[in-house]
C-alpha cells in the first residue's frame, strides 16, 4: 500500500461525499467514528468542525503520516480493528467507513462489519459509506491488491429499513501519487439514517 511509499497518500482534502453531507448537517458536538480513517484527512476535518472525532485504523504507517500531517487536532487515534473496539452500541451520532469494506477478506465479513457499524449508530444517527463494488475495475495500479467486491444492490439491502438521503453507483477515475498510474473503479456511496422502528 501506498501509505510507505508517500505520506499523504489520499491528500489533505475532506472527501467529497462528507462535504454533500456538511452541506445540510452539522457536526458540531456530535461523536464520530471514522473506522478505516487511513491518513485521517475526513477525521481532522470533523474535529475541526467541533466533532469528537475516534478515528481507528489497523496500519501503523496510515496512522503515523496521519500524525505528521496533521500535527494539531483533536481526534481520538486508534490502532486496532474495529471489530476489536470497546464502545457501547449506538454511541456514535455519525459512523463513516470511506473505504474500509472492500478491504475485508469476505462478503461474510462485509456482512458482519456493516451490522458493527450499525450497532455503534445511534438512533437517528448516520452511516456515510463508500466501497467498491462488483461492476468494474482496474487494479494495474494496485498490485497484490485483491479487494472483496460485492453488489451496490447488496450494499443497498444491508440499509433496508434505514432512510437513504443519496446512494450512487458511479465510476471513480482517479491518479495515486506513488506511481501515477490512472485507474478506475466503480464505487458505491451512500448516506443513511438510522430510524426508529
Amino acid at each position: 500500500m501506498g501509505y510507505r511509499a508517500c505520506p499523504c497518500f489520499w491528500g489533505k482534502d475532506i472527501g467529497s461525499l462528507l462535504k454533500k453531507f456538511l452541506q445540510e448537517n452539522s457536526v458540531k458536538n456530535r461523536k464520530v467514528l471514522d473506522a478505516g480513517c487511513g491518513e485521517g484527512k475526513n477525521a481532522v476535518a470533523l474535529a475541526g468542525l467541533g466533532a469528537d472525532v475516534t478515528a481507528i485504523d489497523c496500519s501503523e504507517a496510515a496512522l503515523k503520516n496521519a500524525q505528521q500531517a496533521f500535527d494539531d487536532n483533536t481526534v481520538n487515534w486508534h490502532c486496532t480493528d474495529i471489530r476489536s473496539l470497546n464502545s457501547p452500541l449506538e454511541a456514535f451520532h455519525i459512523v463513516i467507513a470511506y473505504g474500509l469494506l472492500h478491504c475485508l477478506k469476505s462478503s461474510d465479513e462485509i456482512t458482519s462489519m456493516v451490522s458493527r457499524l450499525q450497532e455503534l449508530t445511534a438512533i437517528g444517527g448516520w452511516n456515510i459509506v463508500c466501497a467498491f463494488n462488483d461492476r468494474e475495475h482496474d487494479l494495474s495500479a494496485h498490485p497484490g491488491f485483491a479487494p472483496c467486491l460485492i453488489p451496490h444492490s447488496t450494499y443497498m439491502r444491508f440499509y433496508e429499513g434505514w432512510e437513504i438521503t443519496f446512494s450512487s453507483d458511479e465510476d471513480l477515475h482517479e491518479t495515486h501519487p506513488h506511481n501515477n498510474i490512472p485507474h478506475v473503479h466503480s464505487m458505491t456511496r451512500f448516506i443513511a439514517r438510522k430510524v426508529q422502528k
